[in-house]
């Protein structure tokens, strides 16, 4: 599996009121053809910013990127002009958001939408671009697709849009996918379905995936490696069968304790973790997690650790990360 995407020391601002955001703070990871990622963390971590510079979506003002590498099927998307970056976005990197209302046009039908992406990149003409758009809603599980494309957005229920979502993202063979939250505004049997059918189209179509999400139970199943971002930084990166057995970043531990169980073999309550997110406005000289961490030394107030190999396959933002530590006498989460 030779590999698709290379992101290296990914640095992003925002420049607001007066103040420096230190938004994405030296982000790097891989990932090959094919392959299954999540990028987790709670609400202002870095997650979507992180994405979103690699398709060259932050806009100035009041974001810029400052510094990095995206290297995409061996060109830096960073040093591409926007016209490339055109012809890269909905062609070979596709992406969905949160909201699908907020992504498709109210006054216009689906059919529309669908077949100007299918014109413009793969130079369809009308009947064929309408063919394809039918044969993607049909992919999709809509029924009666090719009379769907006459309806409007809001003539689809949740599920449904977000299903169109899918099925306009993957209309022109995208190399990579990045869902970005996909499943925040349905309901929890819709979010399960979206995330199976995602992951059938996935292995259907040989197309990478990027997970965008807050919620690491929801996206265990369908991953092959897990990225946990945690005040614009990158503490962890594991497959996902050791991330979940052995996590080795304490934020990571407070993350996974935090998921609640119905099985009656959790923690016996739900636990939070203590304290607050980091303010974003400091700069990023130190551990972002150590006022909250229970394991915290004096030098991780004084000097950001290293992205350290420390097993195979593993990394680790942590100058603890090899010590057993013991999280139920730390005076931190149980």
């Amino acid at each position: 599996m030779g590999r698709l995407l290379e992101v290296r020391n990914l640095v992003t601002r925002f420049y607001m009121d007066g103040a420096v955001i230190h938004a994405v703070n030296g982000v790097s990871f891989d990932l090959g053809e094919g392959e299954s990622m999540a990028i987790v963390g709670e609400s202002g971590s870095g997650k979507s910013v992180s994405v979103m510079s690699l398709m060259r979506l932050v806009r100035f003002p009041p974001g810029r990127i400052e510094a990095g590498e995206v290297l995409f099927e061996g060109r830096d998307l960073l040093r591409l002009s926007e016209e490339e970056m055109r012809r890269i976005r909905g062609r070979r990197i596709a992406m969905i958001f949160q909201d699908p209302m907020t992504s498709l046009n109210p006054v216009l039908t689906i059919g529309l939408q669908m077949t100007e992406g299918l014109r413009e990149h793969l130079g369809l003409g009308a009947r064929a671009a309408r063919d394809r758009a039918a044969e993607m809603l049909a992919l999709v599980g809509l029924p009666k697709p090719r009379e769907r494309l006459d309806d409007f957005p809001h003539q689809f229920s949740g599920g449904q849009r977000q299903r169109v979502m899918i099925a306009l993202a993957l209309s022109c063979d995208p190399a990579l996918l990045i869902a970005d939250e996909p499943t925040t505004a349905l309901d929890v049997t819709v979010q399960a379905q979206i995330v199976e059918l995602i992951e059938e189209l996935r292995a259907r179509l040989g197309m990478a995936v990027i997970w965008i999400s807050h919620n690491l139970g929801l996206v265990a199943g369908v991953v092959d490696k897990v990225a946990v971002m945690y005040g614009g930084h990158l503490v962890e990166q594991a497959p996902v069968d050791d991330l979940y057995a052995d996590p080795l970043h304490p934020y990571t531990r407070g993350l996974l304790r935090a998921i609640p169980t119905l099985d009656g073999r959790g923690h016996g309550r739900l636990y939070a973790i203590e304290g607050m997110p980091p303010d974003l406005r400091r700069p990023p000289d130190d551990c972002p997690f150590a006022p909250r961490c229970p394991f915290v030394l004096p030098r991780c107030r004084e000097a950001l650790p290293p992205l350290d190999d420390v097993r195979p396959g593993r990394l680790v933002r942590c100058f603890r990360a090899g010590e057993a530590l013991d999280w139920n006498n730390a005076g931190g989460p149980a």
